[in-house]
């Protein structure tokens, strides 16, 4: 039986040598792997041909057949991993917790247990006239997170 370990060990070399990381492998009952990666600079599709072709040449399709699927994370999945967040640190993120609490702002701080988002408002200053832009800054766990998406804007 294939496993996602299987894939981890045949892959983690080109992974190091290609500067990239693993955003999520998933091994289906029927053997449908699918391997999503990603890189600061961004993943290829030659990168994820050439990775195709490793795990092709490693497994055995005699011994199982399998259907295989490498991709590189596309730009309106949320994130699954913490290299993701730091990859977009300065753009524009739509982040949903768990309470059902949606923050758009920007993606300031990324640390291991937690990441900052600053919130741009127009609120009533007292004192003023007109509103007042401000930023709220919104620390959160991960663990508080049900997803974060990169905000998409066309020019």
């Amino acid at each position: 039986m294939i496993t996602k370990e299987n894939i981890q060990e045949i892959i983690s070399d080109i992974i190091k040598e290609k500067e990239a990381f693993i955003v999520d492998i998933n091994v289906g009952p029927s053997n449908k792997i699918n391997i999503l990666i990603d890189s600061m600079e961004g993943f290829t599709i030659d990168d994820c041909v050439e990775v195709s072709r490793l795990v092709e040449s490693k497994l055995d399709r005699d011994a199982e057949d399998f259907e295989l699927e490498v991709s590189s994370a596309g730009l309106s999945e949320p994130f699954k991993v913490i290299e993701q967040y730091k990859k977009n640190i300065g753009k524009d993120v739509e982040t949903i917790t768990k309470g059902g609490i949606k923050i758009k702002g920007v993606l300031s701080n990324v640390t291991e247990k937690e990441f900052e988002i600053e919130e741009s408002k127009m609120v009533k200053v007292e004192g003023k006239k007109k509103k007042q832009n401000v930023i709220e800054k919104h620390e959160l766990a991960y663990d508080q997170v049900k997803s974060t998406k990169i905000i998409i804007k066309f020019k």
